[in-house]
């Protein structure tokens, strides 16, 4: 069995995916790449908090129509059990 050879340092380098630095255009051309992935980036970002927020708005109003709704249905029970109090009353028919 052949023996292994241990990678270099500068071969370890290049094996986790970034090229070496070589000259100033690849510099700028890789600093400019990074620029507009930022840019992406913050696009996204701000994309994401705007649809968080509608999403909240949207919760809000539904748990507001619920809580109107429920609230109505409370008011209904509310008066039906009020005018069967007050019916046998008027009919003359108190206990």
């Amino acid at each position: 069995m052949a023996k292994r050879r241990t990678p270099t340092q500068s071969q370890r380098r290049r094996s986790d995916g970034a090229r070496p630095v070589t000259s100033s255009d690849d510099v700028l051309r890789r600093l400019n790449r990074l620029e507009q992935q930022m840019h992406r980036l913050s696009e996204l970002i701000r994309e994401h908090a705007e649809d968080a927020d509608r999403l909240v708005r949207i919760v809000a109003e539904d748990r507001n129509l619920i809580r109107r709704e429920l609230l109505r249905r409370h008011q209904a029970q509310v008066r039906a059990r009020d005018f069967l109090r007050r019916v046998p009353a008027k009919l003359g028919l108190d206990h």
